[in-house]
């Protein structure tokens, strides 16, 4: 799941016109500000260019942005004018994500000594309105950031960009194997696998749950033997599957499962996967501590064969690696409804991320009651509180939608001894009636992706990136103008493809 350092260009606009002298401050300023983007720990490295001063380099810089594999996505700035017509190649060239940084060097300005070297020096709030009319010309895709980079608030919307960036690029590569099909007679896992490769990249392909199979009875005593060792150093795990117990056997099947599932997604270059309980072929456990544990370690997975679902996740991990909380494939399951405390219960059969917790899970067995299989293994905990989205993916037939509900996750009201999976318990803004109200009329779906370390802002980034419709439900959010932007969106999209 390694990458090479990913990469963000930094990209500087000026002219010949001001001479040597003026163009070497511009360079050497603009390696000041690449600095000290660079020093903010970004997710990406940061690359200084030369900087740009006529269309061939522009458009030469560009294509290499393009070509180059380790660059994610570019941030430019108009240190100085630079005539945008110069920019009109390059741009509609340029097929990597664009931050348009208007900034300039200084935070202040040098009252009492301005004169008009400085004038001509210091004109990013004239150069980048140039340069914001021709992104504008050519429908150029792309986020705008204003302020200073010694900011927070500008730091942090960088940083939003830099990581929705990642993951668009993660999802240019990401092959994802689906283990039999979609749940029978469900209509929302379906979806355009034609589209989702062009959309996102990622290549989706399906799988016959036999050829896992073999993979997983090929897997040796030895190292079933070592993986049972670390679940005991990581989980407390329930004593009748510890050595001796009654169902010791059950929890090294479950580790043959892991180790099996691992060997076909590394050998096959798979960053994400879906299940399915209605197509096990010989597996005699549905997955649930396998996929637990994949996720937990940045794999992207959908149930009952959601592959939209998967590869969101997939991406969601990228975006959030290194930030603190979690993030997990999820299942809106069933409300609390008392006047004044609502609440949505979050879980599934088995296959929560223990990301969402930093307390120790338990390791347990209890029976599944769905699927005509052994009792499957799985990891048992309940959600940290804190703030979070959930996210949902669609495919509405003309485009894909993701819709958000910003939420908090919070403690359950009591115990929930009886309760044999791994649960989050959130409460929904602006309020669970407005949020169900507006979830259901934008068609999103059952799975989604909740996560404790992503916010609004890396998503919409993401969205725009990857010309994805996101409709967002938030503590503003009322049903009629949810409703009504629903249909303005719709408008909006089928202008947008044309004839």
């Amino acid at each position: 799941m390694t990458r090479p350092t990913p990469q963000i260009w930094f990209l500087t606009g000026s002219q010949a016109l001001y001479g040597p002298e003026t163009l070497d401050q511009v360079a050497s300023q603009s390696q000041q500000i690449a600095g000290r983007l660079a020093a903010d720990g970004l997710p990406a490295e940061v690359v200084w260019k030369p900087v740009l001063l006529d269309a061939v380099a522009i458009h030469r810089q560009m294509l290499d942005a393009n070509a180059s594999d380790d660059c994610v996505g570019v941030v430019v700035w108009m240190h100085t004018f630079s005539p945008a017509k110069m920019w009109i190649a390059g741009l509609d060239a340029l097929a990597k994500p664009l931050l348009h940084l208007h900034t300039q060097a200084g935070v202040a300005l040098p009252w009492s000594t301005i004169d008009m070297d400085f004038m001509n020096l210091n004109q990013a709030a004239h150069g980048d309105r140039e340069f914001g009319y021709m992104q504008s010309r050519l429908g150029v895709p792309r986020k705008t950031v204003a302020g200073h980079v010694e900011s927070p608030s500008v730091r942090h919307r960088i940083e939003c960009w830099v990581r929705a960036a990642l993951g668009r690029q993660e999802l240019r590569g990401l092959r994802l194997a689906r283990f039999g099909d979609n749940m029978r007679d469900v209509a929302v896992t379906e979806g355009d696998k034609v589209e989702a490769q062009h959309r996102f990249g990622v290549s989706v392909n399906t799988y016959g749950v036999t050829e896992l199979v073999e993979v997983v009875d090929a897997v040796s005593d030895d190292e079933v033997d070592k993986l049972v060792v670390e679940y005991a150093d990581t989980y407390r795990i329930a004593p009748d599957l510890l050595a001796g117990g009654d169902r010791h056997e059950s929890l090294r099947y479950g580790a043959r499962i892991e180790l099996g599932l691992r060997a076909f997604l590394t050998d096959g270059g798979f960053g994400a996967f879906t299940t399915n309980f209605e197509d096990l072929g010989g597996l005699r456990q549905l997955p649930g501590l396998a996929v637990q544990r994949l996720m937990a370690d940045g794999y992207g997975f959908g149930g009952e064969g959601d592959w939209k679902t998967s590869v969101l996740l997939r991406g969601a991990k990228t975006m959030a690696a290194g930030l603190p909380g979690g993030t997990s494939f999820m299942e809106d399951y069933t409300y609390h409804l008392v006047e004044g405390e609502q609440k949505i219960l979050g879980a599934h059969m088995l296959e929560v991320c223990p990301s969402l917790t930093a307390d120790t899970a338990s390791l347990e067995i209890h029976p599944l009651s769905i699927g005509g299989r052994e009792d499957p293994v799985r990891l048992r905990f309940t959600a940290d509180p804190g703030p979070g989205v959930v996210v949902g993916i669609s495919d509405l037939g003309d485009r894909f939608r993701l819709t958000l509900n910003e939420i908090d996750v919070v403690e359950p009201d009591e115990a929930l001894p009886h309760l044999p999976v791994a649960c989050a318990v959130w409460e929904p803004h602006p309020s669970l009636a407005t949020s169900a109200e507006s979830w259901l009329t934008a068609g999103g779906p059952h799975h989604t992706v909740l996560s404790t370390a992503l916010d609004t802002e890396i998503l919409d980034d993401f969205a725009e990136m990857t010309r994805t419709e996101l409709v967002v439900i938030d503590e503003h959010t009322t049903t009629r103008s949810f409703r009504d932007g629903l249909r303005w969106n719709a408008a909006y999209h089928r202008l947008a493809r044309g004839l």
